[in-house]
């Protein structure tokens, strides 16, 4: 009976949480406004267009403001209550620059959100990639979400809004792309200790998990084994040849064309965190089989990890 009382605690808290999540109230987005990073394409550009339709003020931060997917967004959206801004999170200049327009176009609600979703992607076993790849990997998809955070959070703070985070599956296992994983991984310990700093100021913070969305964004194009060999040092040429480049190579392909092409069903779970009065804390965005690899990650020993990892890299 009583090894049984922790698992029924847990299920009432669950049972709670869901009775309250039901009877809120949802949030009023008009005069409200958000600022997205990485607006050029994927999920910020969609999130962007949709937060606009609902009402939001918007602030689209784009590393290219005068690309085609920042004159898209102003075509489709049109003047008014989107505006798009150079924004390069890995560039402090470029976040303290966001700030004096978005300061002053705020709308009488204030600033309500922050979505961190600039990122990048790689494939690449540890030895094949340059310090300088993981400097930049760091710098975009850790420290960039940082900058932006720090920059932002007196305003956060002030209107008690939210601050929404792009992490991934990945931060759980790794195939292949052990750098992105481990950027994913940090930023998900990051947000962790946010989110319980910023409650006693009424600020929530989410993490958004998606699984294989790979062939609804730009983040991670289809690889080369060819480009892969001619950028590998003499030191690891000697280790690996190109017949396991090629085979690397092939199965990563393999897993990029099984990702998924709606893309709004994680931007839908990215609305959900900005407007719900009671937003969940993780959106985990996934086919069941990913949700059950993660679940045997997050719960089983590393020697059955290993091996189970292994294998599926074997074949």
């Amino acid at each position: 009976m009583w090894a049984a009382a922790p698992l029924l605690l847990l299920l009432l808290l669950l049972l709670l949480a869901r009775l309250r999540r039901c009877g809120a109230v949802p949030l009023e987005p008009a005069g409200r406004a958000v600022l997205i990073t990485g607006c050029d394409s994927g999920f910020g550009h969609l999130l962007a267009l949709r937060l606009h339709r609902l009402g939001f003020t918007v602030f689209a931060g784009c590393l290219c403001p005068g690309g085609e997917g920042a004159r898209r967004l102003q075509r489709e959206a049109g003047a008014g209550r989107l505006r798009v801004l150079r924004l390069d999170v890995t560039r402090a200049g470029d976040v303290l620059a966001a700030k004096e327009p978005v300061l002053s176009h705020l709308p009488e609600r204030g600033f309500w959100g922050l979505v961190n979703n600039a990122g990048i992607s790689t494939f690449g076993e540890t030895g094949w990639l340059s310090m300088e790849k993981y400097e930049k990997f760091a710098d975009v998809n850790l420290l960039g979400s940082i900058r932006t955070t720090l920059a932002f959070l007196p305003l956060l703070r002030k209107y008690k809004g939210r601050i929404v985070f792009m992490s991934s599956i990945i931060a759980y296992f790794s195939l292949g792309n052990g750098i992105y994983s481990m950027t994913k991984a940090a930023i998900e310990r990051f947000c962790d200790a946010l989110r319980l700093e910023m409650k006693k100021f009424g600020v929530r913070v989410c993490i958004i998990q998606p699984g294989n969305y790979a062939r609804s964004t730009k983040i991670q194009p289809p690889i080369s084994a060819e480009e892969i060999w001619n950028e590998l040092s003499e030191e690891e040429k000697a280790v690996y040849n190109k017949e396991y480049v090629q085979e690397r190579a092939n199965f990563f392909n393999s897993i990029l064309s099984e990702g998924s092409t709606n893309g709004n069903e994680v931007v839908d779970a990215m609305v959900d965190a900005l407007t719900s009065p009671a937003p969940k804390a993780r959106y985990m965005v996934a086919k069941l089989k990913e949700k059950a690899l993660v679940f045997v990650c997050a719960l089983f020993p590393t020697v059955v990890i290993d091996y189970f990892m292994s294998y599926a890299l074997s074949k």
